[in-house]
């Protein structure tokens, strides 16, 4: 019989090799033309192998009782990229009572694990603790309320909605990866990459909207 700890290496041997994968398949999400055949091909990819770090991450919290915060990470990219990924496919703020099931069950989640840490004393640093589950809380606030604006306000939103969504996924692994390979360097090796991710969101949504590349119908076909 294979022993636990066997296991518990092929999982995290898994999760690392998962996220690195991830980690190069965003990076040339995010260097590559929007909308073109590479952009969109690596943009699934990551959201394979996003899943697979979600999955091992998920089984080394719940079955081998390793770091607990790593679970709120897992929940923050795990809920950007699924989000980013179903505003791409609806393209619009029609009502959808799935996502709406996921965004309770996360944001659920997100309160019990704050309140958890609070309860053991903060042994992580405040700043990535409130900084982490206060951005979930609020993306899944904004997922909430999104549904209350008329449609002809709502027009491509959801474009600015799928890059910040993505690109903020993609900067919660890596703050996740920087975080466990520069413990020493901690907070700022895990609060930086969140940061320098929103940066680069903002940048890309004023890019677009200057350019006004994907503006209507355009833009709509353009990123399918």
């Amino acid at each position: 019989m294979v022993s636990l700890s066997v296991l518990h290496s092929a999982n995290i041997i898994t999760h690392v090799t998962a996220g690195s994968v991830a980690l190069i398949l965003g990076l040339v999400a995010l260097l590559t033309r929007k909308g073109g055949m590479l952009h969109r091909k690596s943009g699934r990819l990551f959201l394979v192998f996003l899943s697979v770090v979600i999955a091992t991450g998920l089984i080394g919290v719940f079955v081998f009782g390793r770091n607990t915060f790593l679970l709120v990470i897992t929940l923050l990219s795990g809920y950007l990229g699924y989000s980013g990924y179903r505003v791409l496919q609806a393209k619009s703020n029609q009502f959808n009572g799935r996502d709406i099931v996921v965004a309770i069950a996360v944001l659920c989640s997100d309160l019990y694990f704050l309140y958890y840490f609070k309860s053991i004393g903060m042994i992580w640093s405040p700043v990535i603790i409130y900084s982490t589950t206060g951005y979930l809380l609020f993306i899944i606030t904004y997922d909430f309320l999104r549904y209350l604006i008329p449609s002809h306000w709502y027009g491509n939103l959801w474009l600015y909605e799928h890059i910040l969504k993505m690109v903020s996924a993609f900067s919660g692994i890596l703050s996740a990866f920087t975080g466990t390979v520069f413990p020493q360097y901690q907070p700022y090796s895990q609060f930086l990459p969140s940061v320098s991710g929103t940066i680069i969101a903002i940048g890309f949504m004023i890019y677009v909207y200057r350019r006004g590349a994907y503006a209507g119908k355009r833009g709509a076909v353009a990123i399918e």
